[in-house]
């Protein structure tokens, strides 16, 4: 019986998606396989499809086919870091002389991605709001193949219509890649609302002890899922197999875990926008979000990241960044502890200059699982 069917329930598939026995041991977790190469059955003989660790290893197969079960998707792939993920998707989808519709509001990675590297390679790019389908379809032109999305986007929090802007994909014959990396799989399912590929960083919320840099794809074409298979292979940035296990170590706790992110993001948010030195909070679940119908439509929660502005210009944000405790100064996100971030200076510095640049006075919250009183105290003296 497949992984795949072995329920429909997210909590189900998070635990045992992937997850068999050892046949050898019984082992309810599966080994770390900290192998190169394994012995054949005579030449061409692979047991178990198994030769070489870059073309496939049994502990990054097991976290494949967990992700792809928690997605929804034929097929995971899991790589070394999420712009692995990236570069292996956009040069399995694109040629030189191609154009990808991409977000005004991405990750400063992934807009460097397209700005200094894959331009470089002829491939045409141009910024839409992705939160209107018709700035998106504006922004397609004939050589369009791929229409780019992050939901909720990093770092501003905006939120995009999946469903709709699919729709104007596919009508325009291009591809909708879906960056799911801060919603994950437990609070939004891209595939289901028509995208073709989903991206993650698994070094964030699906390995989600600040332990373990990885990327992934998933797709719902099974046709697609071998090109990217075959891509990956030939540019050989696959997860190792001590990552692969930390991660799916991750997504076993996945959903309680985000529970308790969004229940205390919520309790962050809800206090900013009372704050006096606040002048404007960044989360969907807030009923005056521009994004908050669409992301209450999509998704089964609203995240744990807070975005908000601080009354003061940079100056005022760099230094309640500072002033922070409990909240660790520090990039990424994810995480179980509680990290707080200055964009402009740090994750988006790539983008400075361009249409994504990011506010100077915006301060960035990965919000974590400590208790929340803790952190909104800490939060209140940060900011004075």
């Amino acid at each position: 019986m497949s992984d795949r069917h072995i329920s429909q329930h997210f909590e189900t598939l998070a635990i045992h998606a992937g997850n068999t026995a050892d046949p050898l041991t019984g082992a309810v977790v599966p080994p770390i396989y900290q192998v190169s190469t394994y012995k054949q059955d005579g030449v061409g003989g692979l047991r178990g499809g198994y030769e070489y660790s870059r073309s496939a290893n049994p502990t990054r197969t097991a976290l494949e086919e967990n992700l792809a079960a928690l997605e929804g998707g034929r097929r995971g792939l899991a790589f070394a870091s999420g712009l692995a993920a990236e570069d292996c998707l956009l040069r399995t989808l694109l040629s030189p002389g191609d154009h990808v519709v991409i977000p005004n509001d991405a990750y400063g990675g992934t807009f460097r991605l397209f700005a200094k590297v894959v331009s470089r390679w002829g491939v045409e790019w141009s910024v839409a709001d992705t939160a209107d389908p018709a700035a998106v379809r504006a922004a397609i032109t004939p050589k369009t193949k791929a229409v780019w999305v992050e939901t909720p986007s990093n770092p501003l929090l905006g939120i995009t219509d999946i469903a709709a802007v699919a729709q104007v994909a596919r009508d325009a014959g291009a591809r909708l890649v879906v960056d799911n990396t801060f919603a994950t799989p437990y609070l939004q399912q891209p595939l289901a609302l028509g995208a073709d590929v989903v991206v993650h960083s698994l070094t964030k919320y699906m390995g989600g002890h600040s332990d373990v840099v990885g990327g992934a794809l998933i797709t719902a074409d099974e046709t697609l899922g071998e090109e990217l298979a075959y891509h990956q292979n030939a540019m050989g940035a696959v997860a190792g197999p001590f990552d692969s296990w930390l991660v799916l170590r991750g997504t076993k706790t996945l959903s309680v875990r985000m529970d308790r992110h969004s229940e205390n993001a919520t309790r962050i948010a809800d206090m900013l926008t009372r704050h006096a030195r606040v002048t404007r909070v960044l989360y969907p679940g807030l009923p005056d979000h521009p994004g908050h119908e669409v992301a209450a439509k999509q998704m089964r929660a609203f995240g744990g990241m807070v975005s908000f502005r601080v009354e003061g210009g940079e100056e005022a944000a760099v230094e309640v960044c500072n002033r922070a405790k409990i909240f660790t100064l520090g990039e990424s996100l994810g995480g179980v502890e509680s990290l707080i971030e200055h964009p402009g200076r740090m994750t988006h510095a790539s983008a400075a200059g361009s249409a994504l640049e990011v506010p100077g006075d915006l301060v960035r919250l990965s919000v974590g699982i400590e208790n929340v009183d803790d952190l909104l105290e800490d939060l209140q003296q940060a900011l004075g």
